[in-house]
């Protein structure tokens, strides 16, 4: 993004609040444009400050972060949402991506990296490792009426828009998509928009979701 990257820091601790606010406000390119206590206040935020990224906590009182980036993602033009979290176990931080996160991080990420994955996933760009993802989907079994639903959307994908979307769901970025299916990194993108609109999702960890629930992931 040649702009700066509006961040919104939402967590019922001022001080894990106050500590991300700090260390992003000496980041490159990100700008915090505000915080927020829990949930409910967080919907407020994004109205008034239009974030680019929201950084989310899952265990909050009142609005928790699952229900907040429910909500978020399903207004016309939403923040991305990356969900924050104590244990990479929490099976939480798996129904925040089923809810459209863009990712997760732990709480004790180091700066760079936390940096690093606003810079991400407000691109585009995936952020969780393939084996990451697997780690997390493995923990839900997917049953039959999931499995049905997800391979009748694949098959509304035409051919190259299926291995775009195979390839999104293996954690590859639109620059080595483009390398691996020998097209450029603009028509990687189009395939990308197309396989979201046909298959009615928010972002590029869901295509990995749905990949997994059609067992072809």
């Amino acid at each position: 993004m040649s702009r700066e990257i509006r961040v919104l820091i939402v967590d019922d601790d001022a001080l894990v609040r106050s500590g991300l606010t700090f260390m992003l406000e000496g980041a490159d390119g990100i700008s915090v444009v505000g915080e927020a206590p829990d949930g409910n206040a967080a919907l407020g935020a994004v109205d008034a400050h239009a974030p680019d990224v929201v950084l989310m906590d899952i265990r909050m009182p009142s609005v928790d972060g699952l229900t907040a980036t429910r909500r978020l993602r399903a207004n016309p033009q939403p923040p991305e949402v990356i969900v924050l979290t104590t244990f990479d176990t929490d099976e939480n931080i798996l129904r925040a991506l089923r809810a459209g996160a863009g990712g997760f991080l732990l709480k004790d990420t180091p700066p760079a990296q936390i940096v690093d994955a606003i810079h991400r996933v407000a691109t585009g760009d995936p952020m969780l490792s393939p084996a990451v993802t697997r780690k997390l989907m493995d923990k839900v079994a997917t049953d039959a009426s999931s499995y049905d639903r997800a391979r009748a959307g694949f098959e509304r994908l035409s051919e190259r828009e299926h291995e775009v979307a195979l390839a999104v769901a293996r954690g590859s970025t639109n620059a080595e998509i483009a390398g691996e299916l020998l097209m450029s990194v603009a028509t990687v993108k189009a395939h990308v928009s197309r396989v979201l609109t046909k298959l009615e999702l928010g972002n590029r960890t869901q295509i990995a979701l749905l990949a997994h629930d059609a067992g072809l992931a």
